[in-house]
Formats: C-alpha cells, structure tokens, sequence
C-alpha cells in the first residue's frame, strides 16, 4: 500500500540526499570565504512577527494555534526571520552582519502549477551596507556560489523594485489595475502586461509607450540609456541607481555575469531598489532571487540597510544535472 504525501512536497531518497548535501558543503564553503557566517532560526514563528515584514503579494505561510491559543506561522521564506533576530538579538552590536543560511521554508502554492509547498533555500544576507557597494558585494558571493555549483552560465538578472511602482504612480495608474500589472511583472506575464496597458484609459500615449517597453529592456548598460529616452521621475531615479549598481560590478569584475533587466519585479514586496534574479539557460528556470530590502528591519525597530539572495536547492541540484548531460553530450 502506498500512503500520500501532500502535493507539493516529495520524498528524498540517500542518492539524491547525498548528492544534495555535497551542493551544501560546496555553497557553505564559497559563503565562508567570503567571510559569511552560519545562522539558524525557527521553523515556526509568532504569526504577528512574521506579518510585520509581511506585504502585499507575499505567499501565504502555513498558520495553526499552539497550546495557548497563540498564531503560530511557518517561515514562508528566511529573510524575514533575520531580520527579526538582527534587531532583536543584535541590538547594541555593530554592522556590518554578514550571515548565510541553509534551511527549509513553507508557503500556501498550488501544486499543480509545479511549485513546492515544503522547499530548500540557501543564501546569504548582508546587513548594514550601503548600496551600491553592498549590492555588489551581494552579488560577487551570488557568483561564487553559483561557481562552486558549477553553474557558470547562469545569467543574473538585475532590475529596480521601485521602478514600476513609482512610474505606475507617476503616470496615474492606481488601484486594482495597478495591481494586476504589478503581478503580471512578478510572473514575467508580458503578453498579460500588454493586454492591461493596452486597455487603460485618461493616460498620454507617451506614458503607454513607456509602461508597455520598459519590461522589454535587457541588456548591457546601453539599455539604460534606452530608458532614460523614455523620459519620467522614476525611470530616471532607477536608471541612476542601477548604473552605479553596475559600475560597482564593473569595478569587481563580474558585470558580464549580470544582465540588466527593467522588466524585473520580485513577488515579495519587500524589496526596495535593486533586486535580482538568477536563471538557469540549461534549465529554463529561475534558481533563486533577492535584492535590497532597506526598509525590511526598520520595521522590527532597528533601521538598516541591507540586501541578500536566496537559491533553491532542489533546482540548482536539477540544473547540475542538466549542465553534466550537456558536458557529456558535447564531450561526445
């Protein structure tokens, strides 16, 4: 007789958990080197905790009552938690924090779009540094991990969280509408976008132009020039931050891992100025994400700056094995 197990989640057999945990030694050693150190936190949290980083199009965690009658919540992902502890249990001390983590986090999804209600993460989060150098920091590590997973042809994507928010904003776009455009940027819905830009109404043709090709700029630093054409407050912002960002990359030497990419927005809310995303060409999937999130611990009673990503595990283990059968395949 065969017992289910919930959609969503999946069994690991020793193979493949021994195949994971080498994944995780590779990453916890590029972290180290970069002067990373280990943390852990909860599986469970006060509900009201965790609601405090909390924002619109945040998936929803697992909630339940304990003994007493409090909310508990599963940690729907590890950033959140981090934030909790550094202005908690790190009050008096001084930044910058460097941490890394490897840990499992649960969210409310449907499985049948193939998404994981039970998944593996690991990142790192660097708290207290200013942008742009402290986003190029972010993102060196980024690059040593994916290196130390043998995925060096990821690409980075790098955008503005702030960009479509304010330029929606700034053109007079609010609302519900204003939300159903943001979620289609989100799940990188660009048909979806065209179609609810194509039918707004009361805006100049100028500003529709705009909001319909901003998402189609990816590139190298040219395409922010290309931006800027299209004139407005909040382009111009994003374009200067994101031009120091990548000349801050430049600096290290690893913008030519870095795709910029205006069309970016990631689906946690928190996020405030650069953000990223990392995709597998092998794999057409999206291994992981992060960005800055300068307002995030302030919201816990300690402000400061920071930034972090996270990877899936599970996908980069897939995209490892994808990038092997294509070595083999060319080797032939």
């Amino acid at each position: 007789m065969i017992h289910p197990i919930p959609p969503g989640t999946r069994d690991i057999m020793p193979a493949e958990m021994q195949e994971l945990r080498r994944l995780q030694r590779s990453l916890t050693d590029a972290f180290e080197r970069h002067g990373y150190g280990e943390v852990a936190t909860p599986t469970i949290e006060y509900h009201d905790v965790l609601a405090r980083g909390d924002v619109r199009g945040a998936p929803a965690a697992y909630r339940f009552f304990d003994e007493r009658g409090d909310l508990l919540a599963m940690r729907s992902d590890m950033t959140i938690p981090i934030a909790r502890l550094v202005a908690g249990r790190l009050m008096g001390a001084e930044p910058p924090f460097r941490f890394f983590y490897v840990g499992s986090a649960y969210r409310a999804v449907r499985p049948q779009r193939g998404q994981m209600r039970e998944f593996m993460q690991a990142g790192v989060e660097l708290i207290g540094a200013d942008a742009p150098e402290g986003t190029a920091e972010v993102v060196e590590v980024l690059v040593s991990a994916l290196d130390a997973a043998g995925l060096s042809r990821a690409v980075i994507g790098l955008g503005d969280a702030d960009l479509y928010r304010h330029l929606l904003a700034e053109v007079g776009v609010d609302g519900e509408v204003r939300g159903e455009i943001l979620d289609r940027l989100a799940t990188h819905d660009l048909v979806g976008i065209e179609e609810t830009v194509g039918a707004l109404g009361g805006i100049a043709e100028r500003n529709r132009e705009t909001l319909l090709r901003l998402p189609t700029l990816r590139g190298g630093r040219e395409i922010l020039e290309v931006a800027r054409e299209l004139g407005g407050g909040a382009v111009q912002r994003a374009t200067r931050r994101l031009q120091a960002t990548f000349e801050a990359l430049e600096a290290r030497g690893i913008s030519d891992r870095v795709q910029l990419d205006l069309g970016l927005l990631r689906d946690l809310g928190y996020y405030t100025g650069a953000i990223l995303e990392v995709y597998d060409p092998a794999l057409g999937h999206i291994l992981g994400g992060g960005g800055r999130y300068d307002e995030l611990i302030g919201r816990f009673g300690r402000a400061l700056p920071a930034a972090g990503f996270a990877l899936y595990l599970e996908r980069l283990h897939l995209a490892q094995a994808e990038e092997e059968r294509l070595g083999e395949r060319g080797s032939r």
